[in-house]
């Protein structure tokens, strides 16, 4: 009997979580359930109390499961074609829930049987291994295993194939050099990618009631407001990750979010809990150097953000009222953080301001998920029905911010403050050209990132920015 007859006669056993998929289906479906089924969340203690198998069949009944949706490692699945096309008999053998894994095989179309764990049985380690050991009796099996769980059976197996390993597989692996198939990338920059550094940007907020009070120059304000922009960006980083994960099924099915770090696997969900629970701890480590009033606002907009990361950001119109209000915190806690005081006439303009921009962000997104998008695939409270309203709403909430702005300008305020007024009011045609740019760029389906982002990024805008400043800069000291 040739090699290939012999390897055709023995059973490939593949492993499911961090094997056939960059993820585990364990910690998807918790975060499926807490974004599906919030209510549940408070059941888990109870669920994970009665074992590891009780929990995972509650969480697999708990929710709406897409195995489509799941990132596959394409070479598993290649070489698992190659082995289909040669006659091999394929089994998935995994520790997830039998509902999810009879969900995968289905969608696959590769296996023919499956082993999975019930209500009852964690099927792992060695439980696995006494199963696949009972059904191939003395004709061995090859099997396809990445983590320290596998090592008992990847140490059976006639032929062991290692994928993407754990620390403890790996250094199996270093003593028996065995097949590995390892198309995982470094996962230190799309660690660091999960925090969105790019959207620290947006803090730099915390910096404008000082600027706009001329204080500036003033060591200790300027170091507090460093203080406060690095607090509410690791505040904010510690949300982004969240909000990522309770996110994992509408982002795959986004043209662009779907290659984010969780979304694609490229990050393990426990990674990613980890790092957020630091920066989270780090954000409020930071806060205690500041007055007590910026640790309660952060706390505020801790609150707020979380509130949007499970429910809010799927309602009508709460979602963007939401954003452009957490804008709008960052200013307030950069006053409370500098002491100093923060003028009606500011948040009047920042908060229709921000609205046109979150406005902007909904708008867009609709675009990208095209004609017939519903609630349902966008994850929002909109549909495609919704995109021309969205836009009425945003430029005239653009425009509303330059009328405030008109007015502020006229007041009595900025003639106490500036020592030539006049040299302000290039500021509005400033401002509307920020917007109505953005708006038509909008329009054209040319604009694919967040708003307040791509200002930041963009030479236009800066430049407006830039003028802007400069105008302040001349109204004060010429």
């Amino acid at each position: 009997m040739d090699i290939l007859a012999i390897q055709a006669d023995r059973t490939v056993y593949v492993d499911l979580d961090g094997t056939l998929i960059r993820s585990d289906l364990l910690w998807e479906t918790l975060f499926l359930a807490a974004r599906q089924r919030p209510d549940l969340m408070a059941r888990v203690p109870f669920w994970t109390a009665r074992g590891k198998a009780y929990l995972k069949a509650r969480l697999a009944e708990s929710v709406e499961f897409d195995a489509a949706l799941l990132p596959y490692r394409t070479e598993v699945v290649e070489a698992l074609r190659v082995e289909r096309e040669r006659g091999r008999r394929i089994v998935l053998a995994t520790g997830a829930n039998e509902r999810l894994a009879d969900a995968v095989a289905a969608h696959l179309g590769l296996f023919d049987a499956v082993m999975a764990s019930s209500e009852t049985v964690n099927l792992t380690a060695e439980a696995k291994l006494a199963r696949i050991e009972a059904e191939c009796g003395d004709k061995g099996f090859d099997y396809y295993g990445n983590s320290h769980e596998d090592v008992c059976l990847l140490d059976k197996a006639v032929e062991p194939i290692v994928v993407a390993p754990d620390r403890a597989v790996h250094r199996w692996h270093g003593r028996t050099g065995s097949a590995r198939i390892d198309e995982t990338p470094g996962q230190l920059k799309a660690l660091a990618k999960t925090m969105r550094p790019h959207q620290w940007a947006k803090n730099v907020l915390v910096f404008v009631p000082t600027v706009l009070m001329q204080e500036y120059l003033d060591p200790g304000m300027l170091f507090a407001c460093v203080l406060a922009f690095l607090s509410f960006s690791f505040a904010a980083s510690s949300v982004y990750i969240l909000n990522d994960l309770l996110d994992l099924d509408a982002d795959r099915r986004h043209r662009t979010k779907r290659h984010r770090p969780f979304a694609s696997g490229r990050v393990p969900i426990p990674h990613g809990l980890a790092l957020g629970l630091g920066l989270f701890l780090s954000a409020f480590a930071i806060a205690l150097l500041l007055p007590p009033g910026f640790g309660a606002i952060l706390a505020a907009y801790m609150v707020a953000t979380t509130a949007y990361s499970f429910f809010l950001k799927r309602m009508l119109l709460i979602d963007v009222l939401t954003l452009a209000g957490l804008y709008t915190v960052r200013i307030i806690a950069g006053g409370s953080a500098a002491g100093v005081e923060i003028s009606f006439w500011l948040l009047a303009f920042s908060i229709f301001f921000f609205l046109s921009l979150a406005l902007v962000k909904r708008f867009t997104e609709l675009q990208d998920f095209g004609t017939g998008a519903t609630r349902s695939s966008t994850g929002r409270g909109y549909v495609d029905a919704d995109m021309e309203t969205l836009a009425q709403a945003g430029i005239a909430s653009g425009f509303a911010s330059v009328l405030v702005l008109a007015l502020y300008i006229d007041s009595f305020e900025v003639a106490q403050q500036y020592s030539e007024p006049y040299l302000v009011w290039p500021l509005c045609p400033l401002v509307l050209y920020l917007i109505v740019r953005i708006w038509i760029l909008a329009r054209r389906n040319e604009m694919h990132e967040d708003p307040v982002v791509f200002i930041m990024r963009d030479w236009r805008s800066q430049a407006m920015i830039a003028a802007g400043g400069l105008m302040f800069l001349l109204a004060a000291y010429v």
